[in-house]
């Protein structure tokens, strides 16, 4: 029995699909019925995991689990106290308080657990994109793991197919220009960018930038995300004592080459900058997440508030 717990719908369905490999790696004519809780009525699992004559292997995959009838619970249940030799059963969980029941009784007889998190926060995020490299035994730097990562954004199975698409495509290690060739106009609409352009006090590029990504469907959340990220890594930096960038991505968690990116950028900031872009981006979240009319709006405001504040030095 294999129990796969999380939102993150890529990991979810490739947990379902290392599962259906082994089996069939076992046995090539294993069946395999993967069902949603509609297609899994009270007695559907006492059918489908009956003694066969032929002894036949089946996969039961079971999707959205936490959804099951109450009348299918218990038949899960009830399975799960006497499961068939010849049957691997694989319930797909969303976690969280709803059918947690099922969930306990699930570890509770050891099912193997295999969890599947949603991918929230940008780091997690290049972990991921430089696990896709590593698993096929290729080499990315970290700088092309992190323009992946801002020009395709929070979608897990995009990313991995862009991974994909670069290792078929490019021999070698792949570095930030052979990323910037393949995907450049993705990078242009990536809330990154937007960060990018505002923190370093170019307002003009950081509005067409934030235009097009909010065109393009990039979330407003995700831009002030990012937006927060950049105006906190300049103030991190700025405080920071100085040193090589090797001994300050120790202090400040931050990786190597992005000290020097931020090195860059914070030329022009003071103290007083950093506080008023700070609250900038505090109103436009806020704004984002329902707190004003216009989200939109709220999100050219900050921006504009981030680069007037980027060359506060200058004008002092």
């Amino acid at each position: 029995m294999t129990l796969a717990v999380g939102q993150e719908d890529l990991l979810l369905d490739r947990a379902v699909q290392e599962v259906v490999a082994a089996a069939r790696a076992a046995d090539a004519d294993t069946d395999v019925r993967d069902l949603t809780p509609d297609q899994l009525q009270p007695g559907t699992l006492a059918e489908l995991t009956s003694p066969s004559l032929f002894a036949e292997r089946k996969v039961v995959v079971v999707r959205n689990a936490q959804d099951l009838s109450a009348d299918t619970v218990k038949d899960v249940k009830s399975y799960l106290g006497a499961p068939a030799e010849e049957i691997t059963l694989v319930l797909v969980h969303a976690g969280g308080a709803k059918g947690k029941g099922l969930l306990d009784a699930a570890r509770k007889v050891g099912a193997r657990e295999v969890a599947c998190p949603k991918m929230t926060k940008p780091a997690d995020r290049l972990a991921f994109v430089r696990a896709e490299f590593r698993a096929v035994g290729r080499s990315a730097t970290p700088e092309a793991c992190q323009a992946l990562v801002d020009a395709i954004g929070s979608d897990l199975r995009e990313l991995a197919s862009a991974v994909s698409q670069l290792v078929a495509d490019v021999e070698g290690t792949i570095d930030e220009a052979v990323v910037g060739r393949y995907y450049t106009g993705r990078a242009e609409a990536s809330s990154f960018t937007v960060a990018d352009r505002a923190v370093e006090g170019r307002a003009a590029e950081a509005l067409e930038a934030l235009r097009w990504s909010l065109a393009t469907g990039v979330a407003p959340v995700m831009i002030t995300s990012a937006l927060a990220q950049g105006v906190r890594a300049i103030g991190k930096l700025s405080s920071a004592r100085g040193g090589r960038p090797a001994d300050l991505a120790r202090e400040l968690g931050m990786p190597p080459w992005k000290i020097d990116r931020v090195r860059q950028q914070m030329r022009g900031w003071t103290p007083d900058g950093v506080a008023v872009a700070l609250q900038a981006v505090a109103e436009a979240d806020a704004g984002v997440k329902g707190g004003g009319d216009d989200p939109e709006y709220a999100l050219e405001k900050a921006v504009v508030a981030i680069a007037r504040a980027a060359r506060s030095r200058g004008r002092a």
